[in-house]
């Protein structure tokens, strides 16, 4: 590790790439403060920080959608200003979004070329994504429609329509939060193929193994600062993640396996049609949960964890009550309500609009979900001060930066609102938690508070569902898991026996490899 401003750069060429003393600052917000880094010709280059750090805005900067108040950003040695990205895109700089902008109605090409400048003769664009996602590795056909592809071919077709601009410097935000380990894997041959033929990278991920993997180099920001720069393959995913957050990372502490209670949630035969046009079905969905187990879903995104965590949740209710018990009772016709007061809270995946009201306070917030458990409702007018509490009581117990409990839930980060959202369901002291991505988007220190969380309560005998595209994640915190793929659910393994290659293709589609796909009997399940 280097500190911040010492001269390592001396033997280094012209860098493609050079942010000089940037600063940008917003009412009240000192977003990024005299930001220093260079991203050389062919170097993979990566830019860590928790949320909140600036890493967005500065990336924001370097492409264009907004203008430094200090500093200079010099592109081959020469001082640029980037007034907007088609100004970015006809230096040679290239994005491609965490958050794909597809029309799912279209096709490929279409797609492709509603986000280039002058995409041309339609015949010749066409051949030209086949020759460059060929070259590449990443095979296209320009004629598919958009809503018949994955989430990985999705991507594809940004990172193509990238590279159909030659682009000398591109830059990927979470590019692997959506793949398979395949893909992934994939996806970084392209990546060193392209930085071996020059292009330089800049990439942003949370995925600090991936980072090691990857990355030449790495440029640390905390507060909106350049506090480190290090070699990745010199350091652990802890000592990065240590850098990030400025303190000792603590190691999630689980309880001693075998001590799993009786069955607190189980599902048999839940199949469910999905109200969304291009959405999944879920198909005979079975599976058990016990006392002070965690169990983890596995899945690229768009293969039915939506519908099922709608289906768990009571927001889409069964064909039959016995579909779904919660501590021994039918509850597959009963509603979210119904549920909550049975003992089951869900934190869903879309945080802003599911699982919290933006232009509500923190207090309104609360109440949304906790009134039923929490006693906040008074003939049916709200308890405020009960309200106040429970939300401060989120607030602290999460460490959820905020100016107070009256603070909208859309001022908050995105990290800084998961939190409040799960740490919301917690204290509700559920007998089964569901829920979806918890630590999506969330900086390696506030990942490690949800897992300790969510592993605390199951040490307390709550039985603990998580859905995530994470695999890390799932092999970290859970005692057993399975994988859904296009709304089947496989049967459940054993996460200490698991192999990554296995669940992979599992989460590819690839059934009975070698864990057969075939629904299991929830009573089956109880593996010890």
């Amino acid at each position: 590790m280097t500190a911040p401003g010492s001269d390592s750069s001396a033997a280094r060429p012209v860098p493609r790439l050079e942010v000089k003393g940037v600063t940008k600052r917003f009412p009240g917000v000192l977003a990024n403060d005299h930001v220093d880094f260079a991203v050389a010709p062919g170097e993979v280059h990566a830019l860590l920080g928790e949320n909140g750090a600036g890493k967005s805005t500065l990336v924001k900067m370097i492409y264009g959608v907004l203008h430094p108040d200090e500093g200079t950003l010099a592109w081959n040695g020469a001082v640029m200003q980037i007034a907007d990205p088609h100004a970015a895109r006809a230096l040679g700089i290239g994005m491609v979004f965490q958050h794909f902008s597809l029309f799912e109605a279209m096709t490929v090409l279409e797609n492709i070329a509603l986000g280039m400048d002058k995409p041309g003769d339609m015949a010749l664009l066409s051949e030209r994504v086949r020759d460059v996602s060929e070259a590449y590795g990443l095979p296209l056909d320009p004629d598919r429609d958009v809503y018949t592809l994955s989430v990985g071919e999705r991507q594809r077709i940004e990172i193509v329509r990238c590279l159909l601009q030659n682009p000398k410097l591109l830059i990927m935000d979470e590019p692997t939060s959506v793949l398979t380990p395949q893909e992934v894997e994939r996806l970084f041959e392209t990546l060193r193929k392209l930085a071996a033929e020059g292009v330089s990278i800049l990439y942003i991920s949370h995925k600090l193994e991936e980072i090691k993997q990857l990355c030449d180099r790495a440029t640390i920001l905390r507060g909106g600062r350049v506090v480190a720069e290090c070699d990745p393959a010199q350091e652990t995913a802890k000592s990065m993640a240590q850098m990030m957050i400025g303190t000792e990372l603590k190691t999630v502490e689980r309880r001693a396996e075998g001590v799993a209670g009786e069955a607190r949630l189980v599902v048999e035969g839940l199949t469910l049609a999905s109200e969304e046009i291009h959405g999944v079905d879920l198909k005979n969905v079975s599976f058990a949960v016990r006392a002070g187990e965690i169990f983890g879903i596995a899945g690229v995104a768009g293969n039915g964890q939506n519908e099922l965590l709608l289906g768990l949740s009571g927001e889409r209710l069964a064909d039959h009550e016995s579909v779904l018990r919660i501590d021994g009772a039918p509850a597959g016709r009963s509603n979210a309500g119904a549920r909550r007061k049975l003992g089951l809270c869900a934190v869903p995946e879309e945080r802003n609009g599911h699982g919290a009201v933006p232009g509500m306070t923190l207090v309104e917030n609360a109440v949304l979900s906790g009134h039923h458990r929490m006693g906040l409702l008074s003939s049916l007018f709200i308890r405020a001060a009960a309200a106040a509490r429970f939300a401060q009581q989120i607030v602290t117990a999460f460490d959820v930066r905020t100016p107070g409990v009256t603070a909208s839930a859309g001022s908050l980060s995105g990290g800084n609102l998961q939190k409040f959202i799960v740490g919301r369901e917690i204290l509700q002291k559920p007998k089964v938690l569901v829920v979806s991505q918890p630590t999506w988007g969330v900086d390696a220190g506030a990942a490690a508070a949800i897992h300790q969380a969510l592993a605390d309560l199951a040490a307390e005998g709550v039985a603990v569902v998580v859905v995530s595209q994470d695999l890390d994640e799932l092999l970290a915190i859970t005692d057993r898991l399975a994988v859904i793929n296009v709304g089947v659910l496989s049967s459940a393994m054993l996460t200490r026996e698991a192999s990554v290659e296995e669940i992979g293709l599992l989460m590819g589609g690839v059934h009975g490899v070698s864990t057969d796909a075939a629904v299991v009997h929830p009573e089956a399940a109880h593996v010890a």
